[in-house]
């Protein structure tokens, strides 16, 4: 299996290589990554129910967009989503939002 476009995601930011086993860079591909790395890391997950977990552990403690987009994911896989419990507010950069056209 290729992991391009996840090298692609990771290593154009703070890393100089791709490293799974680190959950900072599981939440960079998760923010921030693009359609491709977001396919690859699935296809991961599908195979390694470890990774599913991790990843639920870091959209539990992590600020995301579409956080719930993520769980269905993980769900879709098979995973236990208890969809009541709070997520973490995605307060960081505003995405486009009404206010923020209007500074």
């Amino acid at each position: 299996m290729s992991f391009d476009a996840l090298e692609r995601t990771v290593v154009g930011w703070n890393r100089s290589r791709l490293d799974l086993a680190s959950d900072e860079v599981l939440a960079q591909v998760l923010d921030r990554g693009d359609l491709a790395s977001w396919q690859e890391l699935y296809r991961l997950a599908a195979a390694d129910p470890g990774l599913r977990l991790r990843i639920l552990g870091v959209i539990r403690r992590v600020p995301l967009p579409y956080p719930a987009f993520w769980l269905a994911a993980l769900a879709s896989l098979g995973e236990p989503v208890d969809w009541s419990l709070p997520l973490p507010p995605d307060e960081g950069t505003d995405r486009g939002s009404s206010a923020a056209l209007k500074s």
